[in-house]
């Protein structure tokens, strides 16, 4: 099962993404988060206290792995196989790596330290057992159109404001260029307790409910605003060991990703 989770900045698919992965580690499954956001704040989402460093980093992996060879041109296709368990860590059941950022000093910019992280990204969607989850950034630049088939489910947080909305449909658009077959969203801090999409009574979740099912974006659960994860922030707790009505919300939407994506595989 593989699960991208993108959003503007902000809007919660850190929290979304940690807190699922420990969800689905509590159950016993085999999860492998992977930070693709160039905030890197996956790691206390999680609540790993050692917190791996960013494959950026280590500059001569990349040269040694993907680095300019004979004719002046780096692999597009660097050996990546090892990587998560040489610089990845495990905590609470979760296995974890981080990307980290590449200094792309222009638009497009393809470089060694680029070619390997979509390489990683490549193989990990594609040959991957574990459950994994990507915590991506808004553009979604780590995926393409040799890996975007590896993916299961996108999931697009989605918060209160016109601003969250219209990335969630640039978002629509990418995802259909490059092939993502099946995408949906989440609401984050909703009026609601969380209980689903068909029980509240907040006229502005109504509404953005509204919008995301006119753009094609199916809403599969909401979060509700919940002032303990401010309180597990500044604790530096993982929001799932705070707890609280977001988390058990989260804890639901585990649930339905798991029989939507079986529901998809069962399919003839």
């Amino acid at each position: 099962m593989k699960i991208a989770i993108a959003g503007k900045g902000g809007v919660g698919k850190t929290t979304l993404a940690g807190t699922l992965a420990r969800s689905f580690a509590r159950d016993g499954a085999s999860v492998l988060a992977i930070d693709a956001d160039p905030d890197m704040n996956l790691a206390s989402a999680i609540g790993i206290r050692n917190p791996p460093a960013p494959l950026t980093e280590h500059k001569k992996l990349i040269e040694e792995r993907a680095g300019v060879g004979m004719g002046g041109i780096f692999k597009l296709n660097p050996k990546v196989d090892d990587l998560i368990e040489r610089f990845g860590v495990t905590e609470h059941g979760v296995a974890m790596i981080t990307m980290g950022t590449v200094d792309r000093g222009g638009s497009g910019c393809m470089c060694p330290a680029s070619s390997l992280l979509r390489a990683l990204l490549r193989h990990v969607l594609l040959r991957e057992r574990n459950i994994v989850i990507i915590d991506m950034e808004a553009g979604i630049e780590h995926l393409g159109r040799g890996t975007a088939r590896g993916v299961d489910l996108m999931i697009v947080v989605v918060e209160p404001g016109s601003r969250s909305i219209e990335t969630a449909s640039r978002i629509r658009k990418l995802g259909s260029e490059i092939g993502i077959a099946r995408l949906v969203a989440v609401v984050n801090r909703a009026g609601d307790r969380g209980d689903g999409i068909d029980d509240h009574n907040d006229p502005v979740t109504d509404a953005i409910i509204a919008r995301l099912d006119k753009l094609g974006i199916p809403v599969i659960g909401t979060v509700p605003y919940d002032e303990r994860l401010v309180a597990a922030d500044i604790s530096g707790t993982a929001p799932y060991d705070f707890g609280g009505d977001a988390v058990t919300a989260i804890e639901r939407l585990r649930e339905t990703i798991g029989a939507i994506i079986k529901s998809e595989r069962d399919e003839p």
